[in-house]
């Protein structure tokens, strides 16, 4: 019995090792299956999508261009907005339907189409993010301007992008309003937010608001803020450039030309808000939708973003992942390593992804691109594209969150090209 001992103990012992063993293989391909079982979650990214030529601006009635004055205030334009002149190139032009005169082209049905298109092929079309200027001119009018605003909502908002998908009750839009959305009266603004409060296919819970689309398995939490208002509550000043597309200050205070003015103590405090429901979230990706870009590269907005950087930068520091904006009509990504907000720069820029492109077209400004880059150093310009249609499409998978923009054709077609692909990894605790 007592020589029989050391082989039965090698026999446990080697039967233990093999338990452990099988064990240790079991819970390697559970985690490996784990990992490659995560749920992708695909976000349409879209911006100033409300250009309609039934619903002219009011310039259009004093400004009836033929093609030729069209083309000569193109040129004026870009040489007062100290665009190189080398590169100059006039935005695609439609009959108005409304005063029979030359005006600048809507790609609004052609990106509708091409977002629809699109989904139909992605199988990670989840839910879409819509970034201001949903309704352009000027927003809601309560009948201001001779039309119905429930007709406006229905040929601007429910028509192209009620039902980007086939299945519309598993997809919704998730909204904030841009100043052009405020532009005739805050009653304006309001009556929008109540419309896309109600309406089949998008979501809005007031001017500013948290959310979690059930698609992203709560792992996904927008933070929707109305920029508009924010810079409506600080002092902004007017922008003009030098002739080499530097900075020029001009010391004077830009009147906001829209009815957004903060009347609420919540609404004064936005930013504070903001700060606090990114602190306390505990999702994995934490992306902040607004209107008003952070950096751009048109250079005609650089003051709205210089005053909106001090009032959310550190907080998007801190604890976004992303920053989603419209406002400017191109399409760029851009980066800022928070130094300047915080003091020093954090292991992972923040990202912006801008998709303004929508409807109405813009060119970007070379010269101001170039210097904005040498003056700030926490600014990296991934890219940019101006005058173009178009929309970006963000897909997110495990901690890495690829971003592709997509253009549309000047004449009139709704397939897409692929312009440029960006991936970044998660960054915020």
């Amino acid at each position: 019995m007592i020589n029989k001992l050391p082989e039965r103990i090698s026999t446990l012992i080697l039967l233990a090792l093999m338990i452990a063993v099988a064990a240790c293989v079991s819970t390697s391909e559970n985690i490996s299956a784990g990992a490659g079982d995560r749920p992708r979650v695909g976000i349409l990214i879209f911006g100033d999508s409300g250009y309609h030529l039934d619903y002219p601006d009011q310039e259009d009635f004093v400004e009836m261009f033929t093609a030729e004055g069209f083309a000569e205030a193109e040129w004026q334009d870009w040489l007062d907005d100290k665009r190189p002149m080398e590169e100059f190139e006039a935005r695609p032009t439609q009959i108005s339907p409304v005063t029979g005169r030359v005006v600048a082209a809507s790609g609004m049905n052609q990106v509708s189409q091409a977002m629809k298109n699109y989904c139909r092929h992605q199988t990670t079309c989840d839910f879409a993010v819509m970034l201001g200027d949903n309704i352009y001119p000027s927003g809601a009018t309560l009948g201001a301007d001779g039309h119905d605003d429930d007709q406006r909502f229905h040929d601007i908002l429910s028509e192209p992008f009620g039902n980007i998908v086939e299945d519309a009750e598993k997809f919704l839009t998730y909204v904030t309003l841009g100043n052009h959305d405020w532009e005739t009266s805050r009653e304006g603004g309001l009556v929008e937010i109540a419309l896309l409060e109600g309406a089949d296919g998008f979501y809005m819970d007031g001017p500013f608001y948290t959310v979690r689309p059930p698609a992203g398995n709560g792992d996904v939490e927008l933070f929707v803020i109305d920029t508009s208002m924010i810079l409506a509550a600080t002092t902004v000043y007017e922008d003009a450039l030098n002739d080499d597309g530097s900075e020029s200050p001009t010391g004077m205070i830009e009147e906001p030309d829209y009815f957004v003015e903060p009347l609420t103590e919540a609404e004064r405090n936005m930013h504070i808000w903001l700060e606090d429901a990114l602190r306390q979230s505990t999702a994995k990706w934490k992306i902040v939708v607004g209107h008003h870009p952070i950096w751009s590269s048109s250079g005609s907005k650089f003051e709205q973003s210089r005053a909106l950087r001090k009032l959310i930068l550190p907080s998007m520091c801190r604890y976004a992942d992303a920053y989603v904006v419209g406002h400017e009509h191109t399409l760029e990504v851009h980066t800022d390593n928070c130094e300047a907000a915080l003091g020093s720069a954090t292991s992972k820029p923040l990202v912006q992804i801008l998709s303004g492109a929508a409807a109405k077209q813009r060119p970007t400004n070379s010269a101001f691109r170039a210097y904005q880059e040498r003056r700030y150093s926490e600014l990296d310009t991934i890219w940019a594209l101006g005058l173009v249609w178009g929309f970006a499409h963000m897909e997110i998978e495990g901690d890495t969150a690829k971003v592709t923009f997509l253009s549309v054709p000047d004449d009139g077609g709704s397939e897409t090209t692929v312009e440029f692909e960006y991936q970044f990894e998660h960054r915020s605790d």
